[in-house]
C-alpha cells in the first residue's frame, strides 16, 4: 500500500506525454476573432486551462493589447498579464496558464522569437503549448490552427548552445525534430451542441458548399511563391556562411601544417647542434586559435519554413486540380 503523497510524487516523476490538446469551441472563436480583427498585423494571447495527463485543456483565453512604443511592451504587457488573472480568478474562471496563441502570415512562424518564448515559459511552466492561427487560410474554407511545442531534445541543446555539425550528428537531429505538433480537439459542452444542432439549416446546399468549389487561388499561391524565393535566398545565405567557415577552416590548417614543418625543420637542426628543441605548439600563434562554427539553428528554422511553403502549395494545387475536374464532370453531364 501507498501513501497519497508517494502516489502523487510518483505521477509527476512520471508524467504521461502530451498526446492531445482539448480546446472548447469558445476559446478558438475568441482567438480567430482577435487574430482577424488586426490582420495582416501579428497578435498574441494568453491560454488558461488545466494540465490533466496526457491532455492539455484550453478553457479560455484572452488577448495581449497592440502597443506601438516596443521600450514600454515588456513591463506594461506583464503588468496587464497579472492583472487580467487576477480579475479572472476573482470571478471563478480558470486562470492557469497553459501557454500563448499567435497569429500568422502563411505559416511563416519558425523563428528564433518563437523558440525563446517556449524556453521563458518552460523555466515557470511544466507543459505548455504554442496555438498557431494562420488568417489569410480563412477564406480558402480552411481553420488553419495547430498545437506546437518544442521537442526535448531540442530543448537539451538549445539549453546547451551547442548547434555545431559535430553535436548534431552525435544526437542525430535533423531540422524536422525541432517542434511536435499536437492534435487538437474542439470540445462543446452539451447544452452548446444543443443549440448548435437547433441553428443548422435544412437546406441540403449552404452558401459554404458553393464556396467550396471556388477555384481563385491565384493571390495565396503568388504569395507563397513569394515567401518561398525569399526562404530560398535566405537559405542561400546561410550555406554561403558555412562555405565561408570552411575556407577559412582549410586555410588555417594548410598555415597550421606549414608551420609545424618549419618547427620540425627548425628542431632537426637545433638536434643536430646539441641544442634544445623548441615546442611543436604554440597557443599563442593567432593560426592555432580555433575559428568558431556558425550555428545551424537558423538554417533548421528556414529549412522548416520551406518545407510548410512548399507543403501549403502542394495542398492547395491539389484542391484546385480536383475542383477543375469536378467542374469539368459537371459541364459534361
Amino acid at each position: 500500500a501507498r501513501s497519497f503523497l508517494q502516489a502523487i510524487s510518483k505521477d509527476e516523476a512520471v508524467a504521461p506525454p502530451l498526446r492531445v490538446v482539448q480546446i472548447e469551441g469558445l476559446a478558438v472563436l475568441k482567438i480567430i476573432k482577435h487574430c482577424k480583427e488586426f490582420a495582416p498585423t501579428l497578435v498574441t494571447g494568453q491560454l488558461l486551462g488545466l494540465d490533466v495527463g496526457s491532455v492539455l485543456e484550453v478553457t479560455n483565453c484572452f488577448p495581449f493589447p497592440v502597443r506601438d512604443d516596443d521600450e514600454e511592451i515588456e513591463a506594461d504587457g506583464a503588468n496587464y498579464q497579472l492583472e487580467m488573472m487576477r480579475c479572472l480568478r476573482e470571478v471563478n474562471v480558470d486562470n492557469n496558464t497553459v501557454g500563448w496563441y499567435q497569429s500568422t502570415v502563411l505559416g511563416s512562424y519558425q523563428t528564433v522569437e518563437l523558440i525563446e518564448t517556449f524556453m521563458n515559459y518552460q523555466e515557470n511552466i511544466k507543459r505548455c503549448v504554442c496555438i498557431i492561427y494562420d488568417p489569410s487560410k480563412a477564406d480558402l474554407g480552411v481553420l488553419a490552427l495547430k498545437a506546437l511545442k518544442l521537442s526535448d531534445s531540442f530543448m537539451e541543446l538549445y539549453r546547451g548552445g551547442n548547434f555545431t555539425g559535430e553535436k548534431l550528428r552525435e544526437k542525430n537531429f535533423s531540422w524536422m525534430d525541432i517542434f511536435e505538433e499536437i492534435p487538437i480537439k474542439v470540445s462543446n459542452s452539451a447544452l452548446v451542441s444543443a443549440f448548435m444542432t437547433e441553428l443548422e439549416t435544412d437546406a441540403p446546399v449552404s452558401q459554404g458548399d458553393y464556396d467550396r468549389l471556388h477555384s481563385s487561388t491565384t493571390p495565396f499561391l503568388e504569395n507563397n511563391m513569394e515567401f518561398l524565393i525569399k526562404c530560398m535566398d535566405d537559405l542561400s545565405m546561410e550555406q554561403q556562411k558555412f562555405q565561408y567557415y570552411y575556407r577559412n577552416l582549410s586555410r588555417q590548417q594548410a598555415q597550421q601544417q606549414a608551420w609545424l614543418q618549419k618547427r620540425r625543420t627548425e628542431n632537426m637542426a637545433r638536434r643536430s647542434a646539441g641544442e634544445e628543441p623548441l615546442p611543436e605548439e604554440d597557443p599563442s600563434n593567432p593560426i592555432f586559435k580555433p575559428i568558431p562554427e556558425p550555428s545551424r539553428l537558423e538554417s533548421f528554422l528556414i529549412t522548416n519554413q520551406v518545407s510548410n511553403f512548399c507543403g501549403q502549395i502542394n495542398g492547395v494545387a491539389g484542391q484546385n486540380f480536383s475542383r477543375l475536374y469536378l467542374t469539368k464532370a459537371l459541364h459534361e453531364n
